[in-house]
């Protein structure tokens, strides 16, 4: 950590977004840091103005989250740990308001897809914003009792808005997982859940490549919770994959399956040997 100064984990989005939330439920000892993008974000860590960085990866409903999975192998930093936060929608309005008086409701066009059943049993029209917690300080500012946000409690806090209606989400199962990333790598063994092994990998440009690659996991018994592939350097002829294992590279078998994939692969990088999160299971 920064010597001397406050401890800062860095995120994209604005106070009182989801990102922030998952900050202060991780690390609720360190400042949170706003930043306009994922590459600020990244970048506030590897100057060192943020000892960490909360970057989100995948959520449980809208799959995996755009441009990070790319953005991870060049950043220079490691991830040491994963957080998986439930993803509660509020609806929030300026004091005093009344639920019955509200017509229009404000946020991520992916939230307002999230509370179709209880809008339209109330009556609320949708409203486009550019996040959720933008959406929450504009409804503050405007402070109209007729225009609601869709956010989470944190940003009804922070931008002094009541909360009419908590865990409004169609689906109770709403979860977004995210990385802890840093400057400094940590495979030590540690948790009680076991380790997770991230990396990422190029085929070498041989029949069935994949194929022979993926074979030493499944024949050394080891489980691989993700694999994702994306193209890189702008051409549909060089893929990328994304994988993540159950085990540490130290494992006996974790390490004949990754000798075995060193063979039928180019540019192997582990991104980070990290804990699993108790939200895993």
């Amino acid at each position: 950590m920064t010597s001397g100064k406050i401890a800062r984990i860095a995120f994209q989005g604005e106070p009182g977004a989801y990102s922030h939330q998952a900050c202060h439920e991780a690390r609720p000892e360190m400042e949170a840091m706003p930043c306009r993008t994922f590459e600020d974000a990244i970048e506030a860590v590897r100057s060192g103005q943020a000892d960490l960085g909360m970057l989100p990866v995948e959520n449980s409903t809208y799959g995996r989250v755009a441009d990070i999975h790319s953005l991870l192998p060049a950043s220079g930093l490691h991830i040491i740990d994963e957080a998986f936060v439930r993803v509660h929608i509020n609806l929030l309005a300026v004091p005093g308001t009344k639920l019955h008086a509200i017509e229009q409701a404000m946020s991520h066009t992916v939230l307002l897809g999230q509370c179709k059943e209880f809008l339209a049993d109330h009556g609320i029209h949708r409203i486009i914003g550019a996040d959720t917690a933008g959406s929450a300080r504009h409804v503050a500012e405007l402070a109209n009792p007729k225009i609601a946000a869709l956010a989470s409690e944190l940003a009804g806090e922070i931008y002094g808005l009541d909360v009419l209606a908590r865990h409004i989400e169609d689906h109770g199962n709403n979860t977004t997982r995210f990385l802890i990333m840093s400057r400094d790598a940590d495979r030590s063994r540690r948790g009680t859940d076991g380790m997770i092994t991230s990396f990422v990998f190029q085929v070498r440009n041989i029949p069935a490549a994949l194929y022979k690659a993926m074979g030493g996991f499944a024949t050394n018994g080891v489980n691989m919770t993700k694999l994702e592939s994306y193209m890189v350097g702008g051409t549909f002829t060089a893929t990328q994959f994304y994988a993540d294992i159950e085990g540490h590279p130290d494992d006996p078998a974790v390490k004949r399956a990754l000798d075995e994939l060193d063979y039928f692969t180019t540019n192997v990088k582990i991104l980070g040997v990290y804990p699993a999160d108790p939200g895993r299971h």
